[in-house]
């Protein structure tokens, strides 16, 4: 391997005599802002070459074409606005390394004829545009690394054709939301990332073709919901990550609930909705039944387990009784006392008539109200009626 000295000025062309060469290193070097289109010429054995951190602005068009053995070359860190059109047609690349430039686009011809690469690195560049067809070519790509860019959307066919691909990071992006058509050829994707967007929505059958998929980062989106036609059919999915997501954890996650303490796969579900379970994770929130129709948690203010919601109601319901007593009991002494402080005192007749009169005038609204309650009771049920008095 020949390493160039950091910060001195590279030869216009590496020296003759180096025709076996193999590794080039002349990466680190504030110096290189400029490549002759002879500068690899003669060393026809180069398999890879390392320029990142230089203070490249581009690469010649025919600056590899005595490089045909050349497998893998780093460009990161330096300046580039878009991918350099050195690269097209070079049949034995495998690996390209272009992240932390300032790519802003991808053409549709910039990766063609790159036909053998597994390996290619562009996250961390400026990307906001990607033409409909420019990763046509890259039939053998492996891993693909698009994270932390500025896309927005995607062509409705973007990875068409990349039937080999294993991992695909579009993380860190601004996607809002994904569409069913992107990922209908990567039958043999097994790693998927979307975290760190503002997803809002996935279409339905989105991940029905990744039979192969093992994780999925879904994590640090805006996503409220996720129907089950979202995720069906999952094959073999090992690993999902939902956390930091303001989930709405109503009746339409109820599968989920259920998903994840059959199989375990999944942590931190955090509830942000509504109110009554807000803060709670997804596994403590209990969906209770009425008629067999599941009832949002917001309407039942419920997140306990139905035995416990009839045990609290009937304590509320006796507290309720107890006080309506003792409430009357303190207005029959405060009328006998009012008698006493205005020094009259009624005669049997009157007393006993008064008396009468007077307990069924005080006790006929609280055992109206006893007798009310009991038939609500019986009506709608013990679970409905403790969200009737969560309600007064």
């Amino acid at each position: 391997m020949l390493e160039s000295p950091p910060l001195t000025p590279p030869p216009p062309r590496v020296p003759q005599g180096l025709s076996n060469l193999v590794e080039l290193k002349i990466a680190n070097n504030d110096y290189i802002s400029y490549l002759h289109t002879r500068t690899f010429t003669g060393v026809k054995k180069l398999v890879r070459l390392d320029l990142s951190n230089c203070n490249l602005f581009n690469i010649p068009d025919r600056i590899f074409i005595d490089s045909p053995a050349l497998k893998e070359v780093l460009c990161f860190e330096n300046h580039f606005r878009r991918i350099p059109g050195a690269f097209r047609g070079m049949e034995n690349l495998t690996h390209l390394y272009l992240e932390r430039n300032n790519i802003e686009a991808v053409a549709y011809n910039s990766l063609l004829g790159l036909g053998g690469l597994k390996y290619l690195n562009l996250q961390e560049n400026r990307i906001n545009v990607i033409h409909d067809g420019s990763f046509q070519d890259l039939m053998r790509l492996e891993n693909f690394y698009f994270n932390d860019n500025l896309l927005v959307d995607l062509p409705r066919h973007a990875f068409r054709g990349l039937a080999r691909l294993k991992m695909l990071n579009l993380g860190g992006n601004l996607l809002t939301n994904v569409s069913r058509t992107w990922f209908g050829d990567l039958v043999e994707l097994e790693v998927l990332y979307l975290d760190r967007n503002q997803l809002l929505h996935i279409e339905e059958g989105t991940f029905e073709n990744l039979t192969s998929l093992i994780t999925l980062h879904l994590n640090s989106n805006n996503l409220t919901a996720l129907p089950l036609p979202v995720f069906q059919p999952v094959y073999l999915l090992g690993r999902l990550f939902l956390f930091r997501n303001p989930w709405a954890c109503d009746c339409s996650l109820e599968w989920l609930k259920e998903w994840k303490e059959s199989y375990r796969l999944v942590r931190d579900i955090p509830c942000a909705s509504p109110s009554s379970v807000a803060g709670l994770d997804l596994s403590e929130v209990a969906f209770a039944r009425a008629n067999g129709t599941c009832v949002d948690p917001g309407e039942l203010n419920l997140t306990t387990a139905p035995s416990e919601v009839v045990a609290a109601t009937e304590n509320r319901f006796h507290s309720l009784i107890s006080k309506l007593m003792q409430q009357e009991i303190r207005e029959e002494m405060g009328n006998g006392s009012e008698s006493l402080r205005n020094g009259t005192l009624p005669d049997a007749r009157e007393q006993l008539s008064a008396g009468v009169g007077g307990h069924r005038a005080h006790a006929s609204q609280p055992v109206l109200c006893v007798v009310a309650a009991w038939l609500v009771l019986e009506l709608i049920g013990w679970s409905d009626m403790n969200h009737c008095l969560a309600c007064t």
